[in-house]
């Protein structure tokens, strides 16, 4: 019998912790700036012995993989709490504000008769995981982080 087909849940807190950094990390750019875990995954009770949960560690995670992948920088992390000094690398900045590559099909509809300057900041990878993050549906805020992760492939 064929498996089912299941979500990866951390995954999809993968692409949620993804776009709430670094729409965090654009609304303050250039400035340097402290990156908290639970500003990002929420609230956490570490156990008895201080270790935290696996969603606040998964966070944590994404923040080290973003900074790994070029996307962010920081200075030092203060345990696994947050990153010191974060902020936007050359590339994740003008990545963020480049044009999509791809829009939702109904934005069309929704951007007609509107001004080209107006267009084109909708049309930008920051507005789409603003947009994306507004709907709080995984399968979108996915889409555009994992779209957004394909431009940046061939983004200098």
């Amino acid at each position: 019998m064929p498996d089912s087909p299941m979500s990866d849940i951390h995954i999809d807190d993968f692409y949620k912790d993804a776009a709430k950094i670094l729409v965090q990390l654009y609304s303050c750019f250039p400035r340097k700036t402290l990156l908290f875990v639970e500003d990002i995954a929420g609230p956490d009770d570490p156990d008895e012995f201080g270790i935290h949960s696996a969603r606040h560690q998964a966070c944590f995670g994404a923040m080290i993989w973003l900074a790994e992948s070029g996307y962010i920088t920081y200075q030092e992390t203060i345990r696994q709490e947050a990153l010191d000094q974060a902020c936007l690398t050359h590339k994740a900045f003008t990545l963020l504000a480049t044009r999509a590559t791809f829009t939702p099909a109904d934005k069309d509809e929704l951007t007609s008769g509107v001004p080209d300057s107006v267009k084109t900041l909708t049309q930008s990878n920051i507005h789409q995981l603003r947009e994306a993050l507004k709907t709080q549906a995984s399968c979108a805020i996915g889409q555009a982080v994992r779209q957004l992760m394909i431009q940046s492939r061939h983004h200098y």
